[in-house]
């Protein structure tokens, strides 16, 4: 269902909403039909952290969706641990040598 204020990222086959106005930072998400996610990422809530190093992160764990990158100076990638997907995000400014 459709929640106000709802943006289709079509390049990623979601639609996101409420991370702006939700207090706690919580995103809603809706995937498109089509979307190429593994099961556990569209049926299971998941939380997210912030790292300083996304490989170094990374190192070890149970890669469900590659490192990618949804918005400028923005780099994630999904895990899971005992079962729960987990968001890893690290952010650089755009001007961060990493990002080119």
């Amino acid at each position: 269902m459709a929640r106000p204020g709802e943006m289709h990222l079509p390049w990623l086959k979601v639609r996101v909403s409420g991370f702006e106005s939700s207090p706690y930072g919580v995103e809603w998400m809706r995937f498109d039909e089509d979307a190429p996610y593994p099961d556990a990422i569209k049926s299971i809530p998941h939380v997210a952290f912030e790292v300083d190093d996304l490989a170094s992160a990374l190192q070890g764990k149970e890669i469900l969706v590659e490192p990618n990158s949804p918005s400028p100076g923005v780099t994630v990638a999904m895990i899971i641990d005992d079962g729960a997907p987990i968001e890893l995000l690290e952010f650089r400014s755009i001007s961060d040598p990493k990002e080119t």
